[in-house]
């Protein structure tokens, strides 16, 4: 990751200790893992959080043991990436491998009641 700030990284380290806890076949929104971690007021800085989670499985937090994909958009939708590479059908895939229901179209939707993870407070 490149030079961050220490509070960035205590930041970044709390989302992706929370998103581990989201368990398979459940989703749950930014806003709500950053009700969790305290910053309710910062849903779009969890979202970068988890869109500069590296790759390299040898790092302590990665895109493999924090399973980003599990997290969506307060309605319920993949939000869409300005990149164009492919992300939105790659987290549709992985949520759909995990069990949850994806409707298909450019709505890309998850029925929050049926799948969404809402805990009041972290497991320690």
């Amino acid at each position: 990751m490149r030079d961050l700030s220490e509070q960035t990284l205590c930041f970044y380290t709390a989302v992706y200790l929370a998103v581990q806890q989201v368990p398979l076949g459940r989703v749950t929104t930014y806003g709500h893992i950053g009700f969790l971690i305290g910053a309710p007021q910062n849903p779009r800085q969890v979202g970068t959080a988890l869109k500069v989670l590296s790759h390299n499985t040898a790092n302590e937090f990665n895109n493999i043991n924090v399973p980003w994909w599990r997290v969506i958009s307060a309605q319920g939708k993949i939000s869409p990436r300005l990149t164009g590479g492919g992300e939105e059908d790659h987290q549709m895939i992985k949520l759909m491998e995990d069990g949850v229901e994806v409707s298909v179209g450019i709505n890309r939707r998850i029925d929050l009641e049926k799948y969404g993870w809402f805990p009041e407070e972290l497991v320690d």
